[in-house]
């Protein structure tokens, strides 16, 4: 699907789906007067056509990647969209699940789907919603304290709150598909 179009139908499913002018507590602990729960919309099979191929084609900002890491929960669905557009059209980008904490059974892994990958694979992590910044950051020193080197973050949604220039001071690159500018208009 042409880039523009896919861009314009993603947003107008943001809009309808997970866009909601209302008082929340935010991951951040932050209080808002807007939500944005990109899962209402990415997790239609649509949506999860659309994410994945925007999502993709965005990576090449920040330079070749093997593998995309999405911080449990919103950041699961976008990393598998990614890494099965990636596979369909001939680029495999692969994808990691990063828990908020080791599994207490099993293999008590913090890093899903990371045990083929060698230290040092360059990965870029995903998120739905960036506020502070503070969940992709915590992702993203587990991932290098697992050996990967991060190269970014790549967010659906930045609600301008200060993520931007958190991943910059972390040296880290940062783009998202929209903002909150997308949503509410400046000035309202």
């Amino acid at each position: 699907m042409d880039t523009g179009v896919a861009r314009d139908r993603l947003l107008a499913l943001l809009r309808e789906r997970s866009f909601s002018r209302r008082r929340v507590v935010l991951a951040s602990g932050r209080e808002s007067d807007f939500f944005i729960d990109c899962k209402q919309a990415v997790l239609l099979a649509e949506g999860h056509v659309l994410v994945g191929q925007l999502m993709y084609e965005a990576l090449a900002s920040f330079g070749p990647a093997a593998a995309v890491a999405g911080v449990e929960l919103g950041g699961c669905s976008l990393v598998s969209a990614v890494a099965m557009h990636s596979f369909q059209v001939g680029c495999p980008v692969d994808a990691l699940y990063v828990r908020k904490a080791p599994k207490d059974h099993g293999s008590k892994r913090l890093v899903e789907g990371s045990d083929h990958l060698p230290k040092g694979t360059k990965v870029i992590v995903l998120e739905d919603t960036a506020t502070t910044g503070g969940s992709a950051l915590k992702a993203v020193g587990m991932l290098r304290d697992a050996g990967f080197d991060v190269l970014g973050v790549l967010a659906v949604c930045d609600r301008l709150e200060g993520a931007a220039e958190a991943m910059r001071d972390a040296g880290l690159a940062f783009h998202a598909l929209y903002t909150r500018r997308d949503f509410i208009p400046e000035g309202t």
